[in-house]
């Protein structure tokens, strides 16, 4: 399968909501990622085991697959990044603006692996 997409089309499928699947489709989209992601699980399971709750892993796989979702779609992923790269402007309505369309990207990544 190839990295390089059209516009609006998916790199890879959508994962599965487990570590493994989550993991192999991020070193596809995302692979710089791979060394956060294995921390950020490691967290989560030790405060899993510490609270004794589910809710740390629960909440890691929803992290990453909101993340991979944007990273896999080239739509979200360059709207994801625009409004990113707004955020700090020095307009205030852009600044705002930004932080709405970022919003509604993970809103939308958010409703998608939810879905």
């Amino acid at each position: 399968m190839s990295t390089q997409a059209d516009h609006g089309r998916e790199l890879v499928p959508r994962p599965e909501h487990t570590p493994e699947a989550l993991r192999a489709a991020l070193a596809v989209v995302d692979p710089g990622r791979l060394g956060e992601m294995q921390a950020m699980k490691d967290e989560a399971f030790a405060k899993a085991v510490e609270w004794q709750s589910l809710s740390p892993v629960q909440s890691w796989v929803l992290t990453w697959a909101r993340d991979i979702e944007i990273a896999r779609r080239p739509d979200l992923s360059a709207r994801h990044a625009r409004a990113k790269g707004n955020l700090e402007d020095e307009d205030p309505v852009t600044a705002r603006e930004a932080l709405r369309e970022l919003s509604a990207v993970l809103d939308e990544a958010m409703k998608a692996v939810r879905g």
